[in-house]
């Protein structure tokens, strides 16, 4: 029986927890699926899944196997799409993830720009603003924004953002007046708890730096919440500038302290270290390098 089938039948019961789950992605049948890992396991001398009446579970053996298999498909699917007849175009899943806001904002709009271009993509976009494990959960490209260290991993750095301070012309209308960072603390301020210091807003003038102190009776964990809250007039929002630049152009909200920086942050593409680069990933991140560079993100 063929190692990759075995292979391929254990990586997609073990992410789905269930045979049956396994063989609709596989496009097999569950009896199939389950002698494949039966058959791995014999192979190996070793029992790769815990197997009960409700759900299939990792061994510790299962477990090693699992986070190294992926990539190592991963590499030979590549390959043989490159050496293909076929290898112009490019085939097959693609899984990525993103936060929400960003992937709402751009990442939707990327991919298809991207799908258009290769229509047999299948394209799994996953948003959340809690990290994925990319081993575990099959993930081919992690999209992140902020400060990060992710020793483990392979970035490529694709752009920088800046946090802009905003507010509705509606509320500056009625709100004292803000020059200084200072002020921040005597006006109602709508805290976006993905912050790492939800209630601390930086800024920097030549080599001066304040930190704002800031309260208020909204906080979400969302920049997009945030900035339709500011819209409504309850309150200032400390904004990174993909999330609140078409807001600004319409005039619904104003950028406030012009001469002051806000606290800035990288987007950077994310993949497994260690591994081959599968060609489709390496094609969507110079995609996103240039489309980015298109749309001023």
């Amino acid at each position: 029986m063929d190692l990759l089938d075995q292979l391929r039948a254990f990586v997609a019961t073990a992410r789905s927890g269930s045979f049956t789950a396994a063989a609709e992605e596989l496009g097999t049948s569950n009896r199939l699926t389950s002698k494949y890992v039966a058959e791995l396991e014999q192979r190996l001398g070793v029992r790769l899944l815990q197997r009960t009446t409700r759900q299939v579970g990792l061994s510790p053996a299962g477990e090693t196997l699992l986070a190294g298999v992926p990539a190592l498909l991963d590499g030979i699917d590549d390959l043989l799409e490159e050496v293909s007849q076929g290898s112009e175009g490019l085939s097959g899943p693609l899984r990525i993830t993103a936060p929400v806001t960003f992937g709402e904002i751009y990442v939707a709009g990327m991919l298809a720009r991207f799908g258009a271009i290769y229509p047999d993509l299948t394209i799994d976009l996953r948003l959340s603003d809690t990290y994925a494990d990319l081993a575990s959960d099959g993930i081919d490209l992690a999209l992140r924004i902020g400060h990060f260290d992710l020793s483990s991993m392979k970035v490529r750095r694709l752009t920088r953002f800046e946090s802009i301070l905003v507010a509705s012309p509606a509320f500056l209308a009625q709100s004292p007046k803000i020059t200084r960072p200072e002020d921040l603390s005597e006006v109602s301020c709508i805290v976006d708890t993905n912050r790492r210091l939800a209630r601390r807003w930086n800024f920097t003038r030549a080599s001066e730096e304040r930190v704002a102190q800031v309260k208020g009776r909204f906080q979400v964990n969302s920049a997009h919440a945030a900035a339709e809250l500011a819209r409504q007039g309850l309150g200032v929002a400390y904004i990174p500038s993909f999330a609140v630049s078409d807001a600004i152009e319409r005039g619904a909200l104003v950028p406030l302290l012009p001469e002051w920086t806000g606290e800035k942050g990288d987007v950077a593409a994310v993949y497994l270290e260690g591994r081959a680069l599968p060609r489709k990933v390496r094609t969507l991140i110079d995609f996103i390098v240039a489309d980015m560079r298109e749309h001023s993100v």
